[in-house]
C-alpha cells in the first residue's frame, strides 16, 4: 500500500477502503506522507467526494489518531457544542456559561480562526492573561468545580485533524462535506461529551451556501455519530448576515458580555437560549423543550450566567474586571465610520464581505502563521430591514492599519440597499 496509489484511486472517483484511509491518516500524522501528497488527496476528495462508509472510516481513523478524553470521572450531564463557522459567531462565549449556570457541565475544546471565520480560542485570548492551555488534570478539575472549561485543542487529541485543518485552509479544500464532517465529529467525540449539539450554518458567510446543503451535512454528521455510538443533535442556522453586530475578537467578547447582561442582539440571544434548552431537555432535566427554554431564559436574565462567566475567566487566569471595564481590552489605534450614500431600506448585509473586511483590518488570519490584532474588527450599526438615510453610519471599523481602502470597499459592497418608494 502506498500514498500515490491511494491518490490515483480517489482521483478516478473510486471509493477508498477502510485500510487505505487508515494508512493515509496514520502515515500523515507520523510524518511519512508529505504535505503536498496529503494536499493532492484532499483535493481529490473535494472534487469527487466520499460515500457515507468512507466518511465514517475517515472520521474513525482521525478520532483514534490520538487520545480520546475520558470524562467519566465528572459527575453530571456533560455536553458539548460546535459551530461549522461563521462571521460574528460568538455563541460559545454566551452559551458555555449559560449552560454551566443551568447546572450542566461543559468541557470544551475549541479551535482558532482561519480565513473569514473567527475562532473561540482567539476570542478568549483577547481577555488579558486568559489561559487557553491547561493540563488535562486542571481541565477536568475546573469542570468538576465550576461546570465549565474551554481550552485549545491539545496536540494529543485528534492530531490528524490539527494537521489536516491547517492544510485545508491554505489549499482550497475547506468546503468539502466529508472533510468538514470528519473534522467536526472526530473532535467532538474525542472531547468526551455524551450529548453533542452541532450548529450547522448556511448562507453567504458559511461553508454551506444553501439550507439544503446544510441539511445534507447535518444528516451526514448525525449518521456518522450514530455509527460511532454518539447521539448528535443539530440546529441549522442562517449565516447570510453576521451573527450579532460585532465582528472581531475583543469586540465579540464585549458583545457576548452585553448578551450575558441581558442587552444582547436578538439573533445571538435566541440561538443561545435554543441550544441551551435542547441540552436541558436532552439531559432529562426538563420533560419539555418549552419548560427548558423558560428556565434558560430565567437564568440568563437573572445574571447568573454573567457571574458564571466571571468565575470561568478568573479560573483560567483572565482578568474578570473586563466585564465592567471594556478599556482593559487592547484598544485599536484608529477607528473610522462607513457612511451611507443612499436613502432606503437595507435588504441584507453580506456576511462573507464583512468577514473578509475584518480579516483585512487585522482581525483574522490569511495564512496559518498570521498574528491577529485582537482589537481589530467591525461594529455594525445597521442591519437587514433597517431604514437608512444619506449620512447615516452603517458600521464602525477598528484597526491598527492605516491602509484600509480595500476593507472599506468590501464593507460598502456588503450593504444591499433597496431604494425607498
Amino acid at each position: 500500500m502506498n500514498i500515490i496509489a491511494i491518490i490515483e484511486k480517489k482521483a478516478k472517483n473510486k471509493a477508498l477502503s477502510r485500510k487505505e484511509i487508515e494508512y493515509f491518516i496514520t502515515n500523515y500524522v507520523n510524518g511519512n506522507i508529505a504535505d503536498y501528497q496529503a494536499s493532492s488527496l484532499l483535493m481529490a476528495i473535494k472534487l469527487n467526494g466520499m460515500n457515507k462508509r468512507e466518511t465514517v472510516d475517515l472520521t474513525r481513523a482521525m478520532l483514534y489518531s490520538g487520545d480520546v478524553n475520558d470524562l467519566s470521572c465528572i459527575k453530571g450531564h456533560i455536553v458539548d457544542k460546535h459551530s461549522t463557522g461563521g462571521v460574528g459567531d460568538k455563541t460559545t462565549l454566551v452559551l458555555a456559561p449559560l449552560v454551566a449556570a443551568c447546572g450542566l457541565k461543559i468541557a470544551k475544546m475549541s479551535g482558532r480562526g482561519l480565513g473569514h471565520t473567527g475562532g473561540t480560542i482567539d476570542k478568549l485570548e483577547s481577555i488579558p492573561n486568559f489561559k487557553t492551555s491547561l493540563s488535562h488534570e486542571d481541565f477536568i478539575s475546573q469542570v468538576q468545580k465550576i461546570g465549565i472549561s474551554v481550552i485549545g485543542q491539545t496536540a494529543e487529541l485528534v492530531p490528524a485533524d490539527k494537521k489536516l485543518y491547517a492544510l485545508r485552509d491554505v489549499t482550497g479544500t475547506v468546503d468539502s462535506m466529508p472533510l468538514i464532517c470528519s473534522s467536526i465529529v472526530s473532535k467532538k467525540i474525542a472531547s468526551g461529551a455524551k450529548i453533542i449539539e452541532l450548529d450547522v450554518k448556511y448562507g453567504d458567510g458559511a461553508f454551506m451556501k444553501s439550507k439544503k446543503a446544510a441539511k445534507e451535512l447535518a444528516d451526514l454528521m448525525i449518521y456518522v455519530g450514530h455509527k460511532l455510538n454518539r447521539t448528535i443533535k443539530v440546529v441549522i442556522s442562517n449565516m447570510n448576515e453576521p451573527l450579532g453586530n460585532n465582528i472581531g475578537n475583543s469586540l465579540e467578547v464585549i458583545e457576548s458580555i452585553e448578551t450575558l447582561k441581558g442587552n444582547g442582539p436578538k439573533d445571538l440571544t435566541e440561538l443561545c437560549l435554543h441550544i441551551c434548552a435542547e441540552f436541558l431537555h436532552e439531559s432529562k432535566m426538563y420533560d419539555s423543550y418549552q419548560k427548558a427554554y423558560e428556565y434558560a431564559k430565567e437564568v440568563l436574565y437573572s445574571k447568573k450566567a454573567l457571574e458564571k462567566f466571571k468565575e470561568f475567566v478568573s479560573c483560567q487566569g483572565g482578568n474578570a474586571n473586563v466585564v465592567d471595564d471594556y478599556s482593559l481590552f487592547k484598544q485599536a489605534k484608529y477607528s473610522f465610520d462607513i457612511i451611507s450614500t443612499k436613502d432606503g431600506i437595507i435588504k441584507k448585509v453580506k456576511a462573507l464581505s464583512i468577514g473578509q473586511a475584518s480579516m483585512l483590518l487585522g482581525g483574522g488570519r490569511q495564512t496559518k502563521d498570521d498574528v491577529i490584532d485582537m482589537s481589530a474588527g467591525i461594529v455594525l450599526k445597521k442591519k437587514a430591514h433597517d431604514k437608512i438615510h444619506v449620512g447615516d453610519v452603517l458600521a464602525t471599523c477598528y484597526t491598527d492599519k492605516k491602509d484600509i481602502l480595500e476593507a472599506k470597499k468590501l464593507i460598502e459592497s456588503a450593504y444591499v440597499i433597496a431604494q425607498n418608494g
